[in-house]
């Protein structure tokens, strides 16, 4: 139980941590205090909704095609793989992340935005529903398979809140490229390292 929502808040962890559409917008609306408790509610909630999905719907998969998990669990490892080597081809050349101090926005708007940078994202379904999903195969039992989302969803709302929150502080840090090729070359390890162990149970 430990050992998979460890693993579960691992991987949701590294994965949200790498630079996309729904960080940038919930850090800008952290720099610009606007909405910062709404924003982050609804991205943390519509990933956690499509975390539950990736991780039952998967394991539906598994139930009816048994030999399908171990095809899906190589999937997941090799993506794993694949992002790792993404995150660490960033961190040779880091960039630095930039958001507009200006307020500019109602909540209805805020609100809207943040529901399209999650829903409208592929890379949320790619991340959340495919690779969590597959990487969640690698437990068995339904405790283990709660407990490896709850985890995950447990780095989402972490991760969401304290970046909206903790904007004001992280971004003179982020505003230098070098931060954002440590944070990569963090993220390549951990995912190389979660891949290896699940070619590991095999």
């Amino acid at each position: 139980m430990l050992t998979a929502a460890a693993t579960g808040f691992a991987t949701g962890l590294s994965l949200i941590l790498a630079i996309g559409a729904q960080n940038a917008f919930v850090l800008q609306q952290g720099l610009r205090r606007e909405h910062v408790f709404w924003v982050c509610l609804i991205c943390a909630l519509s990933d956690a909704v499509l975390i539950v999905t990736g991780v039952v719907g998967i394991g539906s998969i598994g139930a009816a095609f048994p030999d399908a998990l171990h095809l899906l669990t190589l999937a997941g490892a090799a993506f794993l793989v694949v992002y790792g080597a993404m995150s660490m081809r960033r961190a040779l050349n880091p960039g630095a992340l930039q958001a507009s101090a200006q307020p500019d926005g109602s909540l209805q708007r805020a609100v809207m935005t943040a529901l399209a940078v999650t829903w409208l994202n592929p890379h949320a379904y790619l991340d959340t529903v495919g690779l969590l999903g597959a990487v969640s195969t690698g437990f068995d039992g339904l405790e283990a398979k709660a407990a490896f989302a709850l985890g995950a969803i447990s780095a989402e709302f972490l991760f969401f809140f304290c970046l909206g929150y903790g904007a004001r502080m992280l971004a003179p840090t982020f505003a230098r490229p070098r931060a954002w090729m440590v944070l990569d070359i963090a993220i390549a390890f951990v995912m190389w390292s979660i891949a290896a162990l699940l070619i590991a149970e095999l």
